[in-house]
């Protein structure tokens, strides 16, 4: 028997440009239909110029930026490599919690002979109590980065929620965390803090119903070419680093979609989502991935990190880096959206 290894005949040879064409459509089809699927979020961006902050937002961007100024300036650097300074951040942590009325908790458990420690506060829910939402973001800075953006500015934003939610009542119960060791050698290992209490939560079967990481909230630029992406997610996202992303995989997907689309409906701010696997870069490189672990939602809020700052995880992140005015439109977003999340 004869194999035709080449088409026959002006016929043939149109048949087989046309299966070729089919076949090349189809593989660039591919990578834009996943970048679609991946990014398809609910409700609109917002596009027009920034409104002016409100007296509200100026107060919040002040306090916001004297967070930052406190953890990453004067402080510092803050891991196990620097214990006092650690220490330090953590009793500052304290402080500003109770300030805001609130009574912070300590779990604290031992890494390589040295005690660290998570510090949380809670809000009892009235009529949902047995489902919790964490709000956290993690304290602790890489070796040789005072963190300001990484991850001071999501410390920030967990300090500013707790003055925001200061009496208020919500039908589920919302917790709010700063967790410790999130950066290397700690991120995945058992001694990663949010990982620690989020098998905490497993094991005492608690019913986390939402978990929201704030991970780098404070870098912003309109200078194109500066923002970037794996592939082939720059299909479809902006060029400008100047929005805000939420983040997380296939099976947290529905709260992806119901934060964005909750900042969406309350928030003039530009905003990003994405929904995909966690083997996509920068997906799962925050305190969420410990929730995933233990089974529950979790998804991320954050400035795209190294995909936008160049000064990540380097002595150069620094304090006056940041846009303390678009992070504090960003902090009251977020309290929009947990504080509908905790009174569905």
């Amino acid at each position: 028997m004869r194999i035709a290894l080449l088409p026959k005949g002006r016929r043939g040879w149109k048949r087989a440009g046309l299966r070729l064409a089919i076949v090349m459509l189809a593989l660039l089809c591919i990578p834009l239909a996943a970048a679609w699927w991946f990014s398809y979020m609910p409700g609109s961006s917002f596009e027009d110029a920034l409104p002016p902050p409100t007296a509200k937002e100026v107060s919040l961007a002040r306090d916001l930026e004297n967070h930052v100024v406190k953890l990453a300036g004067e402080i510092g650097e803050r891991n196990m490599e620097k214990p006092e300074q650690l220490e330090a951040a953590a009793r500052y942590i304290e402080s500003t919690f109770a300030v805001h009325g609130l009574t912070p908790v300590r779990h604290t458990y031992e890494v390589d002979g040295a005690d660290v420690s998570n510090i949380e506060v809670e809000l009892p829910g009235r009529t949902l109590a047995e489902e919790i939402i964490v709000v956290g973001a993690h304290y602790d800075s890489a070796w040789g980065t005072p963190g300001a953006d990484d991850n001071a500015s999501g410390t920030a934003a967990v300090l500013e929620l707790a003055r925001l939610f200061k009496g208020v009542k919500f039908k589920r119960t919302v917790r709010l965390v700063a967790f410790v060791n999130e950066e290397p050698p700690h991120f995945r290992n058992e001694s990663m803090g949010s990982l620690t209490y989020a098998k905490r939560c497993a094991e005492r079967k608690e019913n986390v119903v939402a978990m929201l990481a704030l991970e780098m909230l404070g870098f912003y630029t309109e200078e194109t070419g500066v923002q970037q992406y794996p592939p082939p997610l720059q299909f479809a996202y902006p060029e400008t680093g100047d929005f805000i992303a939420f983040v997380g995989d296939f099976d947290s997907g529905g709260l992806v979609r119901k934060a964005i689309g909750l900042f969406r409906e309350t928030t003039n701010f530009p905003s990003e989502g994405l929904v995909g696997p966690a083997f996509i870069s920068g997906v799962d490189f925050s305190d969420h991935w410990s929730f995933w672990q233990a089974g529950y939602p979790g998804i991320m809020v954050t400035d795209t990190a190294f995909f936008r700052n160049e000064h990540y995880h380097e002595p150069t992140d620094t304090p006056d880096r940041l846009d303390y005015h678009r992070m504090a439109r960003v902090t009251t977003g977020i309290a929009h959206v947990v504080t509908s999340l905790a009174n569905e």
